[in-house]
């Protein structure tokens, strides 16, 4: 991250001025590319600043020093991160984004955008559970179900369980909610018989630090599995909070994917436990010290924020 580029100037001042939790998307070379395409979408958007690719990500990626690595982005008011990692991992539908929609004639539009090159996973039409509602996936592999319903945070985050994880999400619900303050379930509704697995998850909502899910078995079990394709990033306020989302999200997980701030928990999802003030000190530093930082993040499992701290502020 030798080299910034600043769409939109921005002051991180505390942890309460940031998101909690961050989609994070993995493309292979189309991350500017993929936000520039949702930003002109969606409302309340834009691209806030761009990141580039320094000697030591570049060496430990494989990508190109001065390309660029990751794209921050905001549509409907909700904090993204895109970055082009190389073909490593595909996105797939296990991890999608519901958009609530406050009339048919918006579904209708986003319909028409989101379709465009994409592959239609359910139809746009009425159902039994909503009177408009359609999933697609995008031209860069990214799920979308567009559903006609007003609520406060307009893009929902859902989790599907499926493969080795399928009946899994009242329990992998219960674990999350037991890690992040201020969470609960919100909605809870199960397959009846001959609907689907009788008592498993089709639909629920639930809170993780404030912040709205959802989780749902899949009708039946697929090949898919959750992977870095997409991961969930959580900002911390300091060394302690990072030292607990690490330990609780890590426990039972898969140790050979703990590097860099990267955990993968124990139903496969990943997540990336880092001080909120990375993205700021990353955004500000000069060449030599964001190469310094990134050396040292790459050097890392669990994210020490001390050490990271001394290096922008001494370096």
């Amino acid at each position: 991250m030798a080299t910034h580029t600043n769409i939109g100037s921005q002051k991180v001042n505390s942890a309460s001025d940031i998101q909690k939790i961050t989609p994070f998307l993995w493309f292979d070379t189309q991350a500017e590319e993929a936000a520039d395409f949702y930003t002109s979408i969606f409302k309340n958007s834009k691209i806030k600043f761009v990141t580039k690719y320094s000697e030591a990500a570049a060496k430990a990626s494989g990508m190109q020093k001065g390309s660029v690595m990751t794209v921050v982005f905001q549509i409907e008011g909700r904090e993204f991160v895109a970055i082009n990692g190389g073909p490593v991992f595909k996105i797939s539908p296990v991890i999608s984004f519901f958009v609530n929609c406050k009339s048919a004639e918006e579904i209708d539009e986003l319909w028409k955008k989101l379709s465009q090159g994409g592959t239609t996973m359910m139809e746009l039409g009425k159902y039994p559970f909503n009177e408009k509602y359609g999933w697609i996936e995008d031209k860069y592999g990214v799920s979308w179900q567009l559903i006609l319903q007003e609520r406060p945070q307009k893009i929902t985050s859902c989790l599907m369980f499926t493969g080795a994880n399928h009946k899994k999400a009242e329990e992998a619900i219960n674990f999350y909610i037991s890690i992040f303050r201020n969470s609960g379930i919100l909605q809870l509704e199960r397959y009846t018989a001959g609907q689907g697995p009788e008592g498993a998850i089709v639909h629920s909502r639930f809170q993780l630090n404030g912040e709205e899910f959802i989780a749902m078995d899949s009708h039946m079990p697929l090949a898919y599995e959750f992977s870095e394709a997409i991961s969930l990033v959580v900002n911390c306020e300091d060394q302690s909070e990072i030292d607990h989302f690490w330990e609780k999200l890590s426990d039972g997980g898969d140790e050979r994917a703990q590097q860099c701030g990267w955990l993968k928990d124990k139903y496969g999802v990943s997540w990336q436990i880092v001080p909120f003030e990375l993205e700021e000190m990353l955004q500000n530093a000069g060449p030599e010290k964001a190469e310094k930082l990134m050396q040292n993040v790459i050097k890392m499992k669990k994210l020490d924020q001390m050490t990271l701290k001394k290096i922008y502020s001494n370096s």
